[in-house]
């Protein structure tokens, strides 16, 4: 069987994002967190059959626009990427509500303003638009917080590393430059998804972190390496490596949340505080430490992140169980 799927291209900030605006399959689960259990169990081939060859590529993400479950919701959020289905996205949230909107899918109850339903939680967005476009996203986003401090290991071919490991709607390690870490120049592209790879390995044998409120958010995905701007006007640089072989073109939304609470609990950051992070290729994201806050237990804050995104194409993608790739590959 033949199953077609409308999809909206962009990027925001240079990462791609695939707005799946038609096709999207009915889900069960009283919460985007049991819908997102329920795709993975029942669906998970047109997450791979969208975002990885030969429909897509390493760096393919993006999602799908649900029905809130909450009354005092707009929209819910599924997300996917090669490296699965997240609990949060944010530069998919920026990309698919600018998509969204600009396609007149998302209902809106107060103009600028929209809650949206993830299965990380709630998140609030602030929006702006400049005739039919829209120019700006803001993100008020999900409680995060510094998870562990000091996981000392030693990267074969490289040296030793310590890291530690935040929470912004997923689970990072994050790099400082140290050792044989010089900068991210230093170390080009490949090389730093060869050793992130590694590390991620490392830092799972050693360390699993599980949210304090949900249990089934769990596990470090992504590896963020930080370094200093190359750009005037910014405050940090970084390159976040998921999945299996894709750096973010992004600042990456859920990253540079882990890196404010990072910095926020180191003290380097206060409350109030903004934050504009660089990309590996140059874009930015405006962060700011919103408020302070509790996880469980955990000291925790209210980040948000600024940017924008932008279309470039439409397209009728088909997964047709007669294609031996029907589900997708990836080349290793």
């Amino acid at each position: 069987m033949r199953h077609s799927f409308f999809c909206i291209d962009g990027h925001t900030a240079g990462n791609p994002v695939r707005l799946v605006a038609g096709g999207a399959p009915l889900l069960r689960g009283a919460s985007m967190a049991d819908r997102r259990i329920d795709f993975l169990e029942r669906f998970d081939w047109i997450r791979t059959g969208l975002c990885f060859e030969p429909r897509g590529h390493d760096m393919m993400s993006g999602g799908f626009l649900y029905p809130p479950t909450l009354p005092d919701s707009d929209i819910g959020i599924l997300f996917m990427e090669t490296s699965g289905c997240l609990p949060m996205c944010g530069h998919g949230t920026i990309g698919i509500i600018t998509f969204g909107l600009e396609h007149g899918l998302i209902p809106v109850s107060t103009p600028g303003k929209l809650r949206v339903e993830v299965p990380a939680g709630v998140i609030d967005i602030e929006y702006r638009i400049e005739g039919d476009r829209v120019t700006g996203v803001k993100i008020r986003n999900v409680p995060s917080y510094l998870a562990r401090r000091g996981i000392a290991i030693d990267v074969p071919g490289f040296g030793p590393l310590t890291l530690d490991v935040s929470y912004g709607g997923n689970y990072y390690a994050i790099v400082e430059p140290q050792g044989a870490y010089t900068g991210l120049d230093d170390l080009g592209a490949s090389r730093i998804v060869e050793l992130s790879r590694t590390i991620r390995e490392l830092v799972r044998a050693v360390y699993e972190p599980v949210h304090p409120l949900d249990p089934r958010i769990r596990g470090v995905s992504h590896v963020m390496w930080t370094d200093a701007p190359r750009g005037d006007g910014a405050d940090g640089r970084n390159a976040v490596f998921y999945g299996e072989r894709a750096i973010d073109r992004s600042p990456c939304g859920t990253g540079t949340s882990a890196r404010l609470a990072h910095l926020t609990a180191l003290g380097r950051l206060a409350v109030g505080d903004a934050f504009v992070h660089e990309s590996y290729i140059g874009s930015r994201f405006i962060g700011r430490v919103e408020a302070a806050t509790t996880l469980g237990d955990a000291p925790a804050i209210i980040p948000s992140i600024e940017g924008s995104a932008i279309q470039t194409g439409l397209n009728t993608l088909w997964i047709d169980r007669a294609d031996p790739f029907h589900a997708g590959f990836s080349v290793t």
